[in-house]
C-alpha cells in the first residue's frame, strides 16, 4: 500500500490505518476473535497504523489491540490516547498521564508507544505542562512520537513550541468538516492529520439505517447525524453519494475514502470495522483516484457537509 509522512519526525504510515474503538463496543455487539481476525487482516493488506485509546473500554481495547498485534509488533505502528477519566471529564494532570500511559504500556503488551496523544484538550491544565510530560516518555525512549486530538489552533501551536508536534487527530469526512479551518495551521508546522471516524460514524459505510433500527446502547442513538430533524437531509446526501459511487464500480465507503485521500498527501483515514471483509473492502480505496469530476460532483451534492455535526 502507498506510505504517507505524517509529521516531519520520520513517521510513515499506510495510506490507510485502521481505528479499533468499534472493537471495545458501542457500534452493536462485539466478539473479540472476529475483531482480532479483522485486525489481522488489515496487517495482511498492508494496514501498519493502528489505533487506540485508553477510553475505548478502559483498557479492554488496548488489551485486545495488543494481543492481536502482538505477532506483527514490529512492523506495525501503534497508536494510544490518554486525556479522560471515567466520567468523560478531561484529566491531562501530569500525575494522571504518567498512570495512563504507563497502564497502556501494560495493555498493549509493548515497550514503545510508537505514536501518543492527548485525547482531548484540558482547560485546567497548560498544553506546555501535558506536552512537557509527554517529551519525558519521548526523552526515555517509551514514545515515538507525539500527537493532539480535538484540539484547537492555539493548543496546536503552544504544543509544537514545546516540542515537534507529528499528528493532529480529528473528525473529517465527507459530512463532517469542521477540521478543514485547521489545515493550514498543521501545514504551516508539517504535521499529517489522521482522520477519525472518515465514513461519518457509520453513516457513509453503506448500511446506514434509522435510529430506531440500533440497540438502545448504541452510540448512534446519540449522533446528531441519525437525529429526526437530520436524518432526512444526510440520508439524501448519502443516496446522491452512493449512486456515484455505484456509477463508478466501487463502494460508497470506498467513496468517502478515496475523497479523503484526494484532499491532502498528509491525510491518513482509520476506518474501524470488526468484519474482515469490510475491512479489505475499505482498505482497496488507497488504490482509487478519484477524478476531478467526481471530487466536483461531491463538491455538488454536499458542499458544507452533513448537518447534525458534533463540534470538536
Amino acid at each position: 500500500m502507498q506510505q504517507r509522512a505524517l509529521g516531519q519526525q520520520g513517521l510513515e504510515v499506510s495510506a490507510i490505518g485502521y481505528g479499533s474503538m468499534g472493537t471495545a463496543g458501542g457500534y452493536g455487539p462485539t466478539g473479540d476473535a472476529e475483531s482480532i481476525a479483522a485486525i489481522r487482516r488489515a496487517h495482511e493488506l498492508g494496514v501498519t497504523l493502528f489505533d487506540t485509546a485508553e477510553m475505548y473500554g478502559w483498557g479492554e481495547g488496548e488489551k485486545l489491540l495488543g494481543r492481536a498485534l502482538a505477532p506483527i509488533r514490529d512492523e506495525v505502528v501503534i497508536a494510544t490516547k490518554f486525556g479522560f477519566k471515567p466520567d468523560y471529564s478531561a484529566d491531562s494532570r501530569p500525575a494522571h498521564i504518567r498512570d495512563v500511559v504507563d497502564a497502556s504500556l501494560r495493555n498493549l503488551g509493548v515497550d514503545v508507544i510508537d505514536l501518543l496523544y492527548q485525547h482531548i484538550v484540558d482547560p485546567n491544565v497548560p498544553i506546555e505542562d501535558v506536552v512537557g510530560v509527554m517529551k519525558g516518555y519521548v526523552d526515555a525512549g517509551k514514545v515515538r512520537y507525539l500527537g493532539l486530538s480535538n484540539t484547537g489552533a492555539e493548543s496546536i501551536r503552544r504544543a509544537h513550541a514545546v516540542h515537534p508536534i507529528s499528528v493532529l487527530q480529528a473528525e473529517y469526512s465527507i459530512l463532517t468538516r469542521t477540521a478543514e479551518p485547521l489545515l493550514p495551521v498543521i501545514e504551516e508546522r508539517g504535521i499529517g492529520l489522521v482522520a477519525h471516524s472518515p465514513l461519518a460514524r457509520g453513516f457513509l459505510s453503506g448500511a446506514v439505517q434509522p435510529r430506531d433500527e440500533y440497540d438502545a446502547d448504541d452510540k448512534r442513538q446519540n449522533i446528531g447525524f441519525w437525529s429526526p430533524e437530520n436524518y432526512g437531509h444526510n440520508i439524501t446526501i448519502e443516496r446522491q453519494l452512493a449512486k456515484l459511487a455505484r456509477d463508478k464500480g466501487i463502494t460508497l465507503a470506498q467513496l468517502a475514502l478515496a475523497w479523503l485521500l484526494a484532499q491532502k498527501d498528509y491525510i491518513v483515514p482509520i476506518p474501524g470495522s470488526r468484519n474482515a471483509e469490510r475491512v479489505a473492502q475499505n482498505t482497496a480505496a488507497a488504490g482509487i483516484a478519484l477524478t476531478a469530476e467526481d471530487i466536483a460532483r461531491i463538491a455538488e451534492i454536499a458542499p458544507h457537509g452533513g448537518t447534525g455535526v458534533r463540534e470538536a
